[in-house]
């Protein structure tokens, strides 16, 4: 069994930037992502050492970075036993009305299919705005739209008030309209981050709300 890495950290978007740097940075996998009771989020990777260490290290940074509070650590040939609770399956939480354990690699019946169809339909870039209060959020995504030609994507919440909502678009429209969005934060609620993707790999993108 490949060595599991873990990486946990509040904010989604924190936690979503991670995700990107740890692909880009070395071939690893993730194997699912659980929303945790502290308004963060666990992603689980596997791979090979070396791997999983340079992934966790670049995860971290960008996390810490972006005002996250990531811890890392890595294990080694999980035991069977303890894999029963760490590998589980889907779960759906009526109170947020969305999954808590996202199983992205699974999510489609042919894989290859849906990989297609993830690249062909990839974005430029990817913006993502954290609030705490929905009232802040809907007003940094109407902003954000008025200031470039962006597509909304969706919101995702983690409890808490902890709401994000995602664009996409062209680097240089995602990262205006993220700019002009968060500025009217400040006013109506608590900014948790803020951050653009360029090229977003391909298991961010299959996170994104449907």
């Amino acid at each position: 069994m490949d060595t599991l890495g873990m990486l946990e950290t509040t904010g989604l978007t924190p936690a979503v930037a991670a995700l990107d740097a740890m692909e880009k940075t070395a071939g690893v996998r993730l194997l699912q992502a659980e929303v945790n009771d502290m308004l963060g989020i666990c992603f689980k990777i596997q791979g090979a050492p070396d791997a999983v260490t340079l992934a966790l290290q670049a995860g971290h940074a960008l996390a810490a970075t972006l005002g996250g509070q990531p811890v890392t650590a890595s294990i080694n040939r999980p035991d069977e036993h303890a894999w029963r609770v760490i590998d589980v399956p889907r779960e759906y939480n009526p109170l947020i009305q969305q999954d808590v354990v996202w199983i992205p690699q699974f999510e489609a019946t042919s894989q290859s299919e849906e990989e297609s169809n993830v690249a062909k339909h990839a974005p430029d870039a990817l913006g993502l705005i954290e609030t705490q209060g929905f009232t802040a959020v809907f007003q940094a995504i109407d902003t954000a739209c008025k200031a470039a030609q962006v597509e909304v994507v969706g919101k995702e919440k983690l409890g808490g008030g902890y709401v994000t909502v995602v664009i996409q678009g062209d680097v240089a429209a995602v990262r205006a309209a993220v700019d002009a969005g968060q500025e009217q934060v400040a006013a109506l609620g608590k900014l948790i981050a803020a951050h653009v993707i360029s090229r977003p790999s391909e298991n961010v993108l299959k996170l994104l709300p449907s």
